[in-house]
């Protein structure tokens, strides 16, 4: 089965060219687009994607309340991968907090565009890790407070969960802390899902932004 994807950008022109790059590979389908945030949730509760590529800055419903609201209201919502002009953006820090699974440049190239779609799909590791630790080091502090500190000390991670946390937030991906902790990566996924679970969180993005913003992890 294809992956399939909707495409969310005020810019006819960059959603037909998003269109076109993604168009070309045979394992990923566009199953429609939309020009502003507020036109989200009906179409993924009526198309399904899998992936949903949002600009992060549109004029009626920006990306960061479009994802709020697609992961409040719709079960078993899509993947979402914010599109921004800037890496080093507090509005893509918004989304990320807010659950979106990763952002990509407008001007990436086009086997990025495809690399991205599929990446977050999987799971496995972090888009672009090295923009992700900058943004929770550049805006991580800001945010942060005694509740997020509270929240990671409840989780009551084991010894081990602790250092796998330490390693996703240096943007490892499984196969890589597995080589580090010399494991099998079928004991790293567990330790990442156990990890996921005690800390509320969807995805390793708002696991290692919690890392950040609990003190947990320090910038730099």
């Amino acid at each position: 089965m294809p992956l399939t994807v909707l495409l969310v950008d005020d810019e006819p022109l960059v959603r037909a060219g998003l269109r076109a790059v993604l168009e070309t590979q045979p394992d990923i389908r566009v199953v429609g687009d939309a020009a502003d945030g507020a036109a989200v949730i009906p179409l993924v509760r009526r198309l399904r994607p899998d992936v949903v590529v949002m600009d992060v800055r549109m004029p009626l419903m920006d990306g960061i309340e479009a994802t709020r609201a697609v992961l409040r209201t719709v079960p078993d919502p899509p993947k979402i991968l914010v599109v921004t002009t800037f890496a080093n953006d507090e509005y893509v820090y918004g989304a990320l907090r807010a659950g979106a699974d990763g952002f990509l440049l407008k001007r990436a190239r086009p086997a990025e565009i495809v690399h991205a779609v599929r990446l977050v799909t999987e799971g496995d590791s972090l888009l672009f890790p090295a923009a992700v630790r900058q943004l929770a080091a550049s805006y991580g502090r800001d945010h942060g407070n005694a509740a997020a500190r509270t929240a990671l000390e409840r989780a009551a991670l084991t010894e081990r969960e602790e250092e796998v946390l330490r390693l996703m937030a240096r943007g490892l991906s499984n196969a890589e802390i597995a080589a580090r902790l010399v494991v099998g990566t079928e004991t790293v996924k567990s330790h990442v899902s156990s990890v996921l679970a005690k800390l509320g969180v969807r995805d390793r993005t708002q696991a290692v932004i919690a890392a950040y913003e609990s003190g947990f992890v320090s910038p730099g």
